[in-house]
């Protein structure tokens, strides 16, 4: 557009040229000269050639300027930008690459790279697909982004060629890196990871480890067979002065940056699946049954439990008994021996108690007897020893005799202890009566 007005303005100019030559022109064709012929020369030539000088960087692309002298450079920003006649490629900046089911319609403006399902296995020999998602920016250097744009020419050579066979084959180097087992158990975020440091740093160095485990048959008569010999690999790093070893690949020999990694899924093998989902009720069964048998358990450890306690109430209260009568009979016994020493303490008074009559009879009839010795009548001696009984027995009735009866040890019983005193007293009492 702008090059056709430029030629316009060209051929007013070269008009208004010849008309400013002529001598006789009519009033209208009065105002134009050749200056003014000439500037509208000049605008047309300006507008034919804008094109070559200037061009309009748009957002989210790089561009490659090869003058006609053979000199590049690269313009990475927006706006309007001198070109100088020079021949410009255009790169976008941005690459996504996405993998796609067939049938699936994906828009060409928004993917640059579609892929099919990527196959892969992983190194328990277990084969699964793979989608993945990734974006990839273009150098941000000048210099790399030339050789870049050199090497490959075009952005399709660059995806095609390029970009989509590194990642398959970085996914395919992660699958061998993990077992589809270790995968499925909490390993999927290590695996994305992985699969990221590759594409961003290049590949690891590995190393294959391959071992074997011998499984013996039942053993019968002293004898056992190897019944099978299951082969495993272990896939580990290498490293060198503390660093994983790298194989650089296209990505990052050209300074492509990866901006995204997504995995979006990794379909497991039909054989697997079903092998998972045996194992899954094989574990739920067994789970089940090992809580049955915790149940169990725990129903034994309480009936052991219940057990232990009654035995524990029943001893105590056994203990409390057995604590009773033990203390009736200590009471028992400290009674016995209380009512013993009151009875010893009881017998001694009576005992001087009656040593002390016995002393003041022995006196009374000492006296009476010394009168008869004096020449008493007997009418009153006979009346003195009757006032002696009837002062011996007023005195006998004022005893007190103790009210607890001790009971000797003999096979034929015991003799009262007032028996004793009364039997004492009516001894002393002939003895003095004589």
């Amino acid at each position: 557009m702008v090059t056709f007005i430029g030629i316009i303005f060209l051929i007013a100019g070269a008009s208004a040229l010849v008309i400013a030559k002529f001598e006789n022109k009519k009033e209208w064709m009065r105002f134009i000269t050749n200056q003014k012929a000439f500037l509208i020369i000049g605008v047309g030539t300006l507008l034919v050639f804008m094109n070559s000088l200037f061009f309009f960087a748009d957002r989210g692309f790089n561009y490659l300027l090869v003058y006609p002298t053979g000199k590049m450079s690269t313009v990475m920003e927006q706006g309007i930008k001198w070109r100088g006649f020079a021949k410009i490629d255009k790169w976008q900046k941005f690459i996504d690459v996405k993998v796609v089911d067939k049938g699936i319609e994906v828009d060409e403006d928004e993917v640059e790279g579609v892929m099919k399902p990527i196959p892969i296995r992983f190194i328990d020999q277990v084969t699964a697909t793979g989608y993945v998602s990734t974006r990839f920016e273009l150098p941000r250097d000048e210099k790399s982004f030339i050789d870049l744009a050199v090497k490959f020419r075009t952005m399709s050579n660059l995806v095609n060629n390029t970009i989509v066979p590194t990642v398959k084959e970085q996914l395919v180097n992660t699958a061998y890196m993990f077992a589809a087992q270790d995968y499925i158990s909490g390993e999927a975020q290590s695996f994305r990871q992985a699969f990221e440091e590759q594409l961003k740093e290049g590949a690891y160095a590995v190393e294959k480890i391959e071992k074997r485990d011998t499984i013996y048959s039942t053993i019968q008569k002293n004898e056992r067979e190897i019944k099978e010999v299951q082969t495993s690999y272990e896939v580990n790093k290498v490293f060198i002065n503390g660093m994983p070893k790298r194989i650089k690949h296209e990505l990052s020999e050209n300074n492509i940056i990866v901006s995204q990694v997504i995995v979006d899924n990794i379909e497991l093998e039909a054989t697997f699946k079903q092998r998972l989902e045996a194992q899954r009720d094989e574990s739920a069964k067994r789970q089940l049954e090992q809580q049955k048998v915790e149940t169990a358990k725990d129903a034994q450890q309480r009936i052991i439990a219940e057990g232990e306690r009654d035995k524990a109430a029943e001893r105590v209260a056994q203990e409390k008994e057995q604590v009773k009568a033990l203390i009736a009979i200590e009471t028992k016994l400290k009674q016995e021996e209380t009512n013993k020493e009151l009875a010893a303490i009881a017998l001694e008074t009576e005992k001087l108690l009656a040593q002390k009559k016995k002393v003041t009879a022995d006196a009374e009839a000492y006296e009476i007897a010394k009168k008869v010795n004096a020449g008493i009548t007997p009418e009153v001696k006979l009346q003195m020893e009757l006032d002696r009984d009837v002062k011996v027995a007023a005195e006998i009735a004022k005893i007190q005799f103790p009210q607890t009866m001790i009971m000797g040890g003999s096979s034929k019983g015991g003799t009262p202890l007032e028996s004793l005193i009364g039997a004492a007293m009516a001894k002393q009492l002939q003895e003095t009566s004589k």
